[in-house]
């Protein structure tokens, strides 16, 4: 899969994902708002998914950085999640950490074929 399409899936997957995880938010039963983080971080990476397209490094290096720091990010609802026997919130955050994952192996299989291409 392109890393462009790998980070799309992600993005459109943390800001759906993230909106359903924020609903306490939007209800008022919650003032935090820290479901809202991924919401965040998926529309920054869907604005840098144009740029991924044109396979500009810069923004696929910062998109991957993005990536990773809201997968690492996502540890603490997960096992918060877990400790609440949410299984629905286990899920929606397992899914958001799945789709990280396929698009990090993406970007890092994107950026050895762009390595292998120009050495030859």
């Amino acid at each position: 899969m392109k890393a462009y399409k790998a980070s799309l899936i992600n993005s459109l997957t943390l800001i759906i994902f993230g909106l359903w995880g924020a609903m306490s938010y939007f209800q008022g039963t919650t003032e935090s708002w820290t479901p809202l983080i991924p919401v965040i971080f998926g529309v920054i990476i869907l604005i840098c998914n144009n740029g991924l397209k044109k396979e500009n490094k810069i923004i696929a290096h910062i998109a991957v950085l993005l990536t990773v720091l809201v997968f690492i990010g996502l540890f603490k609802p997960f096992t918060s999640q877990i400790n609440k026997g949410d299984i629905i919130g286990v899920s929606r955050v397992a899914i958001m950490m799945c789709t990280c994952i396929i698009a990090m192996v993406s970007f890092v299989k994107s950026f050895k074929d762009a390595r292998k291409q120009k050495k030859s």
